[in-house]
């Protein structure tokens, strides 16, 4: 599974084997379980970015 961040970056955050047309409800909150923490960490790392570039 994947997503788009800011229009224009592909993430895939996920995959597995489809055995059927219905996608597994686990892998698709795993799916937005993994989204969600991939913008909790880019926020982190923009925050931590700004407090290095205010050292210098």
């Amino acid at each position: 599974m994947c997503f788009f961040d800011a229009g224009r970056l592909v993430v895939l955050i996920n995959s597995f084997q489809k055995k059927s047309q219905k996608t597994p409800k686990q892998e698709i909150e795993l799916a937005k379980q993994l989204k969600k923490q991939y913008f909790i960490d880019k926020q982190i790392d923009e925050e931590n970015e700004k407090r290095s570039k205010i050292k210098k």
